[in-house]
């Protein structure tokens, strides 16, 4: 079992670490990063999911038992995350809001596609990309809605059409959302891909996940620890191991089939993305603390995700 979770993690994890590597020595600079990533999230990555979207099974209907599974623990989730931010380190309301985004955010995207297609394979990753087709709407919105409620500290008028104008604005514009719904659009319209296009598609989505890993460790070079070490640490201990235990046990009082469990409880234990330093940054407060939490969590992840692997094929089989 061992050998199978090193073959399965250490190459994942190893592309992230040559990313660094390749950063932390100057080999490759801040700018090829950033080109990288443009690439992986701007090409590679919509165009494996509208692949997948495009052939995906719903089984008769939307996933809610999935769903429910994994959004109940990101929901507990941001919750600690945002009472230890603002209860045990005094922080205010909203820099709660970034720790609780940096507790239950996790990159599904990055790392998590690429992950899951070398753990569980093509019906693993069919059943992140359901996840991946909700998550970053839901917690974008739930990041606008908690920022308003706060208080965004921007001095602008935020009513609710505003929000919604916002939300409607940064949601179809991203490009990962884009490729699902083309994807979803071609299933129902039962179009073909001409060979031509298919092959070009298949060739860009091949490289996504290597792409993706590398661009990510190269990305995390950019990011240092800079104060904030403390809430950090324990944000990363909330992220890394109390999600993913809500995770497995709501996927047993719902019942999930196996795999689907799985993939959840997996999909719940990845550290934290970079879309809780942008929240951070976007709104002007607790930058350092959610670098410093993608740092920590990232760098924990190879031991805690091998650690829910296990535990996972010990419950589900």
């Amino acid at each position: 079992m061992m050998l199978l979770l090193a073959d399965a993690i250490l190459p994942v994890f190893g592309l992230v670490a040559l990313g660094y590597l390749a950063g932390l020595t100057g080999y490759l600079s801040a700018e090829t990063s950033d080109g990288l990533s443009d690439f992986a999230v701007g090409v590679a990555m919509p165009l494996l999911l509208f692949e997948t979207m495009r052939g995906v099974d719903l089984g008769g209907g939307a996933p809610w038992a999935l769903w429910a599974t994994y959004f109940v623990a990101a929901a507990i989730a941001w919750t600690a995350g945002h009472l230890a931010v603002t209860r045990v380190f005094g922080r205010d309301s909203q820099a709660g809001v970034v720790g609780g985004a940096a507790t239950a955010f996790s990159n599904l995207v990055l790392l998590g596609i690429p992950f899951m297609q070398r753990v569980y394979g093509q019906e693993g990753f069919e059943v992140l990309s359901l996840l991946v087709a909700v998550h970053l709407p839901l917690m974008i919105m739930t990041s606008i809605v908690l920022f308003h409620f706060f208080g965004s500290g921007t001095g602008e008028p935020a009513g609710p059409l505003r929000l919604a104008r916002n939300f409607a604005r940064r949601i179809l514009k991203n490009p990962l959302i884009v490729g699902i719904l083309l994807g979803l659009l071609w299933r129902l319209a039962g179009l073909p891909l001409p060979d031509v296009l298919g092959r070009l598609v298949d060739a860009l989505a091949g490289v996504a996940g290597p792409v993706a890993l590398f661009a990510m460790g190269l990305g995390l070079r950019k990011f240092g620890l800079s104060g904030q070490v403390a809430p950090a640490l324990l944000l990363s201990a909330l992220k890394l191991l109390l999600m993913p235990a809500v995770a497995l046990g709501a996927a047993l009082l719902l019942g999930l089939p196996p795999l689907t469990a799985k993939v959840a409880v997996a999909a719940a234990a990845l550290p934290s993305g970079v879309n809780s330093y942008l929240i951070a940054t976007h709104f002007g407060t607790g930058q350092a603390l959610a670098s410093n939490q993608l740092i920590i969590a990232t760098a924990c992840a190879a031991l805690t995700t091998a650690f829910w692997l296990t535990v996972s094929q010990m419950v589900f089989g």
